[in-house]
């Protein structure tokens, strides 16, 4: 084990935070400006760093957009690439890791050989009762061989459930999405995200015969209008794949009539004529963007467990850091500065973890990370809820000589794995969007803040803490060095 001077921001803090200490021994006005010169030391060495971050635009929503071969093989190849960057964090000698990292190449290799398929395989989505059966059954028995419809099944609940749409149009290369009326604002989220992964769509109102003759062509304008710059005028169609039954009266010569009720054709012709262009002069293109799309579920799929691994090794370190705090807010004489002391530890906390998680911090960048992190949980009151549902778990034990201390060293201890988890957990939600290339966004960390807050404010978690806690602060304990994690 590396002893603890070998970590000279750490040994720079403490030492800072002993020297404001002497100096206040000397004279005590000296321990009021104390902590706020040092944070506004380290706010103007490297605030600038902090302002020249550049904050994450979010992607706009464009129609369907052609994806080439040349694109698909370099997804496949960063696939590819994540995996064997898994396998060498993974302890490749295990049977199970073998085996993970052989069916991850596997399916790569699969996706490799849908490049070239010649089917077409569409899904029909939509709402309840909106005619996919029969418009599925319509189009199977049609004279094109190539495409394979899958439609949702009718018993869906009554509410519209977005995922298991997309669910459904996963592996299609056309999604036709049906509505019977103009689009409620469910079902326009949901076609927004399936545009969001580049899926074809071609938008059928439905059952239009169902509507006044005279409101068919105004809803379908509606529609139009509501899809402008996302679907083009022809992919919006009217069709009827189930017409209602019309009343036929049928006079006889001596004056008298029957009735009985005709079904009418399936009106459907302007689809059919649109799915044959769309075929003739789009199917590569469907088809690579499908594989593309796949290869992005499965990276997702290999960064998960890359991220598995490394929370594995982040969380001792986590809790290593978190017994240091506590031993340096327990043991410092001065309580004015325990919070610059658990930062100082907690600035070298984010160089670690973000070493692990491939995201490079200079020790002033972890500072100002630490600075903005400590003044997001003051504001939130997050130190001064810790502190009240601390307090009374301690009255149980019998270090009542040192209840100060040992307060402020679980107080330390508690934010300091906050902190962590915090930035594990925004460092894994990073890692989906544009790996270590992301930019760092202090509101994105601050709202991981709140949520691993909330989720560790358990009275069993805190008791078991406590418990822990004044085993290790106790009078002849040690507390542990921090060892060199960077890599």
């Amino acid at each position: 084990m590396v002893p603890l001077l070998q970590k000279p921001l750490l040994l720079g803090g403490l030492g800072l935070t002993a020297g404001v200490w002497l100096l206040g021994s000397v004279d005590p006005h000296i321990m009021g400006w104390g902590g706020s010169a040092v944070w506004g030391a380290v706010a103007l060495g490297s605030g600038l760093w902090w302002l020249n971050r550049k904050r994450r635009v979010d992607r706009p929503l464009l129609p369907f957009t052609p994806v080439d071969r040349a694109t698909v093989e370099k997804a496949l190849a960063g696939v590819e690439a994540q995996i064997s960057y898994l396998s060498t964090e993974l302890n490749a000698d295990l049977p199970e890791t073998a085996a993970l990292i052989l069916r991850l190449r596997q399916q790569v290799a699969e996706l490799a050989t849908e490049i070239e398929r010649t089917t077409i395989r569409m899904a029909l989505v939509g709402g309840r009762s909106v005619g996919k059966t029969t418009l599925t059954q319509l189009l199977s028995g049609g004279e094109s061989p190539t495409i394979q419809s899958a439609a949702t099944h009718e018993a869906e609940p009554e509410s519209y459930k977005a995922t298991s749409a997309i669910k459904e149009a996963e592996n299609a290369d056309l999604v036709l999405f049906l509505t019977t009326g103009d689009m409620t604002d469910s079902e326009f989220q949901t076609l927004k995200q399936l545009l969001r992964q580049n899926h074809r769509i071609l938008l059928l109102f439905n059952k239009q015969d169902q509507h006044l003759t005279a409101d068919r062509p105004v809803i379908l304008q509606q529609i139009r209008d509501r899809m402008t710059g996302l679907l083009a005028t022809e992919d919006v169609m009217a069709i009827a794949a189930q017409p209602v039954p019309v009343k036929v009266r049928q006079h006889q010569a001596d004056g008298t009539f029957t009735e009985h009720f005709e079904q009418p054709a399936p009106d459907i012709g302007v689809l059919q004529q649109r799915l044959q262009q769309v075929l003739a002069n789009e199917s590569q293109q469907l088809i690579l963007a499908t594989v593309k799309r796949q290869a992005q579920a499965l990276s997702v799929k290999v960064q998960t467990e890359l991220n598995q691994a490394r929370r594995q090794r982040a969380l001792p370190i986590l809790e290593q850091y978190q017994w240091i705090a506590a031993g340096a807010a327990f043991a410092n004489p001065v309580p004015s500065l325990d919070l610059l002391a658990t930062a100082t530890i907690n600035a070298q906390l984010v160089v670690d973890l973000g070493a692990i998680y491939q995201q490079k911090f200079s020790l002033d960048q972890a500072k100002t990370v630490m600075a903005n992190l400590a003044s997001q949980m003051v504001k939130l009151g997050l130190v001064e809820m810790a502190t009240q549902a601390i307090a009374p778990l301690l009255k149980s034990h019998a270090l009542t000589y040192v209840a100060g201390g040992t307060l402020q060293g679980i107080s330390a201890a508690y934010l300091t794995r906050i902190a962590g988890l915090s930035l594990v957990e925004y460092f894994e939600e990073q890692s989906f969007s544009a790996g270590s290339e992301a930019p760092f966004q202090i509101d994105g960390l601050v709202q991981k803040l709140k949520a691993v807050f909330d989720a560790n404010q358990r009275s069993d978690f805190l008791q078991l803490l406590v418990k822990q806690s004044v085993s290790r602060l106790s009078p002849g304990s040690t507390v542990p060095a921090i060892i060199s994690h960077a890599a």
